[in-house]
């Protein structure tokens, strides 16, 4: 076993002790700073940033809480606890992984809101372990309950019949037995590999006068939830077990011959965050599939354990993963909420959200319209109100147009089944031009984006890999077309990925435009990305990285200017995060010039709004709704003549710094007053899934004023784009 510094997981007893005075007090649930004493000149100061990871495990504290939200159809709640349980998940698989990573190799480090490495795990660690907790009882107090009195029942081994029982043990011999391999550990058999987000049984057995230890996986393959038919349930309605429960009941056949002593379950979290050296990169695809494989055998940041488990067994896992007990969480009920997904596929209507037929600008059968309406004008798509159909038809268009002679596209998130896809190949065997950029690197697609790759460059299209060091993360498509009076180009913009299935769950807007002004900068971002260039400035578009960050800049810094001349100013910034230091302290100079800022942050703010004299001027929300606010707008008052941007970039150093990103201005004045008044005033008036972010960093939800009814953004927009006079 490694040495306890190099195996020790997050801190306990030593976290808190070298934690600053000004980082503890800035701390939710600390007692309130002073805001007065600082001072409003040092924009650096640890006090005035909420720490990351916190301000994470906040955001997935207001997804649990949709769970827990009564005012959701039944089984939407249950989507919602699979949602926070799957976010979690990968939050140790990367965040606490990361973090770790630095912690284990004595790295000491400081994060920019004041805490050290040691200090982050202790609070990062408690506050997951609550979560944790609030999962387990939000399934066992609450949505269990509601699911039984709608006849979707859920039985413990104790409730087991006899029949039950005889039953179950003849679907275990026939459809789980043969799937299942145990793996014995002892001097002649190596520790078993566990894969990452497994579930398995540690199995005590005595064998030879001996107790040995055994591991059984539990199958990822089969459903996790197995119904029980109706002649075999006592109750009416659908009544399920769970697979582990009767893989234990049945353990012993798997160890014929021996004693089956105990069986307990264990879960185990492993470091996905995959780290590629620019000088060790000769072939992306090689390197990046290399690097998966690797990946297989990451460090664990989580490991999960029943609350009964037994001394000896789990010193055993302990030891045998080469980690010390900070990293064990010991669990009272089920684990592995993610698996609940599984559940919203019941056909029960009533128990979700109301199904809607989103419109679309055009029909796949009117192909023949789209660029010659674009050219015309430009046109805004609002996903999922809006149908991804739209972006299906503009490059179904490009494949069928004998005049068009390119495409080119960015994919970072593909999706298991793309037409997009097939669509590029069919362009391609006509003879057109294809290049397609595939990013290799997209977290946790990174093996699904290889085989699209693979397959695209088996169909003869051009295909580039991403860059090494930067990951490409711009959502862009270009079509060339010969016209009559010469080469004439088309685009679309999008804040999401050209994923179908995304695109009916998160709201995202995207812009079809025929303007040369984003035309020539879209033209310039693909040369950059398939061939050389070191342009830094364009004409319309905000790039990054090197243009984007100076750009957001220059516009926030031109609203100080309009604020202290007396002529309009104000921000408003609806995105995922906001935790790029440089930027945030931009806001705060401008909140300090008196300029109005209002932010809508889904995810991770690390910014202290309403601080006196620094951040008075600025208000944080957060919508968690139906859908996920996915939309990247950022909207300038700009002295009474508005400017709108849209597009991939967050506020982080990563979107910043280290990705090709792309905000487009939306030129149109209609489009632009729709993204203003319609959009961001639908988010902005919210008052049923809003959260307000505190300056002491906790997200509260604000009372309704007596009599008034709640708004939800999100039904508003659906109301907006589904009415017929609209589209």
């Amino acid at each position: 076993m490694s040495s306890p510094r190099a195996a020790i997981g997050f801190p306990g007893r030593r976290a808190r002790r070298r934690r600053s005075a000004q980082a503890a007090e800035t701390l939710p649930g600390q007692p309130a700073i002073d805001w007065s004493r600082l001072d409003p000149a040092d924009l650096s100061a640890p006090a005035l940033y909420i720490n990351r990871e916190l301000s994470w495990l906040e955001f997935n504290r207001r997804v649990l809480a949709q769970a827990q939200d009564g005012s959701h159809p039944l089984l939407e709640r249950v989507k919602f606890l699979a949602i926070a349980a799957t976010n979690l998940d990968e939050f140790f698989m990367v965040r606490v992984a990361t973090i770790l990573k630095k912690f284990r190799a004595g790295i000491e480090d400081t994060s920019f809101d004041g805490l050290s490495t040691e200090d982050e795990l202790a609070l990062i660690r408690r506050q997951a372990l609550l979560q944790l907790d609030d999962q387990t009882a939000c399934w066992s107090r609450d949505l269990r309950p509601l699911l039984a009195a709608e006849g979707i029942r859920f039985l413990d081994p104790p409730d087991f019949t006899h029949t039950i029982d005889a039953w179950l043990s003849e679907y275990f011999t026939s459809q789980i037995f043969p799937v299942l391999t145990p793996l014995a550990f002892d001097p002649g058999h190596p520790f078993p590999y566990i894969s990452n987000l497994s579930m398995n049984l540690a199995v005590r057995v005595r064998h030879g006068g001996r107790t040995k230890f055994a591991r059984v996986k539990v199958p990822g393959m089969l459903p996790r939830f197995i119904a029980l038919p109706d002649s075999v349930s006592p109750m009416a309605g659908t009544t399920y077990v769970f697979l582990e429960d009767v893989i234990r009941r049945n353990v012993q056949e798997l160890f014929p011959g021996t004693q089956v002593e105990n069986a307990h379950l264990f879960r185990v979290i492993r470091d996905t965050d995959m780290v590629i050296q620019e000088d060790e990169a000769d072939d992306l695809l090689e390197t990046v599939d290399r690097g998966l494989k690797q990946l297989r055998y990451g460090a664990l940041s989580l490991l999960q354990v029943e609350a009964d488990m037994p001394r000896r067994v789990l010193n055993t896992l302990i030891e045998n993963f080469e980690v010390e007990e900070d990293v064990v969480a010991r669990r009272s009920d089920r684990l592995g909420f993610g698996d609940w997904h599984a559940l919203t596929s019941l056909h029960r209507p009533a128990l979700k959200d109301p199904v809607f037929i989103p419109h679309t600008l055009w029909a796949p059968d009117e192909a023949d319209r789209v660029f010659e309406q674009i050219a015309d004008q430009d046109f805004l798509v609002h996903h999922p109100f809006q149908s991804f159909t739209s972006v299906e038809t503009f490059l179904r268009a490009a494949v069928s147009d004998r005049n068009v002679v390119a495409i080119k596209i960015t994919l970072y998130r593909i999706g298991a089944n793309s037409p997009l896809v097939d669509l590029l190949i069919e362009a391609a065997e006509q003879g057109k031009q294809v290049a397609v950029l595939v990013e290799l690197k997209a977290r946790f697609d990174e093996r699904n984006n290889i085989a699209w790759a693979n397959r695209l460059e088996e169909a003869g299209i051009h295909v580039v890999y991403g860059l090494v060091n930067l990951k490409v993360h711009c959502k862009l498509c270009l079509v060339v077309r010969q016209e009559t009076d010469g080469i004439r180009r088309y685009a679309h913009l999008a804040t999401g990925n050209y994923n179908r299935v995304t695109s009916q769950i998160y709201t995202d807007v995207g812009l079809f435009t025929a303007d040369e002004r984003i035309l020539n900068d879209v033209s310039e971002v693909f040369n950059a990305l398939t061939g050389y260039s070191s342009q830094r400035s364009h004409e319309a578009l905000l790039v990054a990285p090197g243009g984007l960050r100076q750009g957001f800049r220059a516009l926030v810094e031109r609203e100080m200017a309009h604020a202290a001349a007396g002529r309009p100013a104000a921000i408003v910034i609806k995105n995922n995060a906001v935790a790029d230091p440089a930027m945030i302290r931009t806001l705060y100079r401008a909140s300090q010039a008196g300029v109005p800022i209002d932010m809508i942050v889904r995810g991770v703010c690390c910014l202290r709004p309403g601080i006196p004299g620094i951040s008075d001027r600025i208000r944080v929300r957060s919508i968690v709704g139906r859908f996920l606010e996915h939309s990247r707008i950022y909207s300038f008052d700009n002295g009474g003549e508005p400017e709108v941007y849209i597009g991939s970039a967050d506020l982080m150093e990563r979107n910043l710094d280290r990705r090709v990103e792309v905000l487009c201005p939306i030129f149109d004045a209609d489009l632009r007053q729709h993204l203003r008044e319609v959009v961001l005033g639908a988010v902005r008036s919210d008052t049923a899934r809003c959260w307000t972010l505190k300056t002491d960093g906790t997200y509260t939800r604000e009372p309704l004023e007596p009599g008034t009814e709640p708004i939800d953004a999100q039904r508003l927009l659906l109301a907006h784009y589904t009415s017929s006079d609209r589209g």
